[in-house]
């Protein structure tokens, strides 16, 4: 089934309705709707939760983040590869503003800012030591004129869907230009692989808030809205689309623009809808797991 298709076709009637409330009600909402991550809004009062912007403006902690992963995969495999330290953590960080404003714009037709000092992350203390909790501090969101809360004075309303899209992908790539730029400063990364990790965080986080929401289909519906097509420096449109599963029915999946590079541990292979995977063998990425941000 072609992407374009799916759009034409959906109209988000199971998503929830905005109500009256400003965006920490719209996050109370769609919180309830997911089970990756702790969200919330606020400060936390916890030490382990750190703002996005102290991460960019001090990039040895991305470091120090890299070796606690490294410590974690020496444990299973024997060994930590320093480019897939650096591809797991750059994927982790950046699926925080990405899944933060794809469940907004899919649940609630809002946008937050997503700017690095109005989100925090929580790292887990305990096992992989991927994000778990993610806090919104800021209470500025775009919206629809037919939401209930366009009145508020945080509100800024935008004409309609499309132009909604366009806020949350130029939202998003703002905050991912920092990242890229403070990350290559201390990773083995570059810029074309960095904003390949970010196309890949927008499209999958657009397609995981229809499915965790329970209606897939919208979510690559939202995916091709915001990645209609290819928005430089973001490296391609939305690569969701379907493939036989061995039932023989239609199934959504997706090809990555961005390697992992867990081909370089022990035993492991190429991922399914992997870049180094040619011709049809790319789209094959198997359905996200639902326990966090678990990567690849």
């Amino acid at each position: 089934m072609r992407v374009q298709q799916v759009v034409r076709d959906a109209r988000h009637t199971g998503q929830a309705c905005p109500g009256a409330g400003g965006l920490a009600d719209s996050l109370r909402r769609v919180d309830e709707l997911q089970s990756r991550i702790e969200l919330r809004t606020g400060r936390p009062g916890d030490g382990r939760w750190r703002r996005c912007c102290d991460l960019l403006e001090t990039p040895y902690l991305f470091t120090r983040w890299r070796a606690d992963l490294a410590t974690w995969l020496s444990a299973r495999h024997g060994v930590a590869p320093a480019r897939t330290t650096a591809s797991y953590v750059a994927s982790w960080y950046l699926r925080v503003p990405a899944y933060v404003g794809a469940l907004l714009l899919h649940h609630e037709r809002r946008v937050p800012a997503l700017r690095p000092e109005e989100l925090t992350l929580r790292v887990a203390a305990e096992g992989r030591p991927n994000p778990d909790g993610v806090a919104v501090l800021g209470e500025s969101f775009y919206c629809l004129p037919s939401d209930p809360g366009s009145a508020l004075p945080e509100a800024t309303v935008v004409a309609d869907d499309r132009a909604l899209a366009a806020v949350l992908r130029a939202r998003y790539t703002a905050h991912a230009a920092r990242f890229v730029q403070a990350y290559r400063e201390v990773s083995p990364l570059g810029p074309r692989a960095l904003w390949a990790a970010a196309t890949d965080a927008l499209d999958s986080c657009l397609w995981w808030a229809g499915l965790d929401g329970g209606d897939e289909g919208s979510g690559v519906a939202d995916a091709a809205l915001v990645l209609e097509s290819r928005f430089a420096p973001l490296t391609s449109a939305s690569t969701l689309c379907t493939v036989a599963a061995t039932d023989g029915h239609r199934e959504w999946t997706r090809s990555r623009e961005s390697c992992c590079f867990s081909y370089l541990l022990p035993e492991r292979a190429e991922c399914a809808g992997c870049p180094r995977v040619r011709g049809d063998g790319r789209c094959r990425a198997r359905k996200p797991p639902l326990d966090g941000f678990a990567f690849p």
